[in-house]
């Protein structure tokens, strides 16, 4: 089983090359398909837009979010192509990596003139009372 630094150094990794070869100022829709052939074809796998339920006590409320990408089971992976990247938009990969139990995520956005600029780690670390 690869690491979580394993998973996040390809996943940065295949994001470049999908960036040197599009550029910036594409739609989101693009870049994660494109995203989607890099991994597949080193292997790496992963599922698209995976339901992600908001449960609220003990009730299933919503099934509307959808996380981008889960890539090998362990990395939550949000993709945007915006002028910026907004507070709220960590929040979102916050709050989807809270929902779906997972610990590290990555926000990638593509629309910016060197990808290492567009690209966040954030991880999710549980509150005492949360793991008692």
């Amino acid at each position: 089983m690869k690491t979580e630094n394993e998973i996040t150094y390809a996943i940065i990794n295949a994001a470049i090359c999908v960036h040197k070869a599009l550029g910036p100022g594409l739609l989101e829709s693009t870049y994660a398909s494109c995203l989607r052939m890099e991994l597949k074809d080193r292997n790496i796998k992963f599922l698209s837009e995976l339901e992600l339920p908001v449960i609220y006590r003990d009730t299933i409320i919503d099934k509307s979010y959808r996380i981008d990408l889960l890539v090998e089971d362990q990395i939550v992976v949000e993709l945007k192509s915006v002028e910026a990247v907004s507070e709220l938009h960590h929040a979102q990969l916050l709050t989807y990596l809270k929902l779906s139990k997972h610990t590290v995520g990555l926000l990638i956005n593509f629309n910016v003139p060197v990808l290492k600029n567009g690209i966040s780690r954030k991880i999710n670390t549980p509150k005492l009372s949360e793991t008692r």
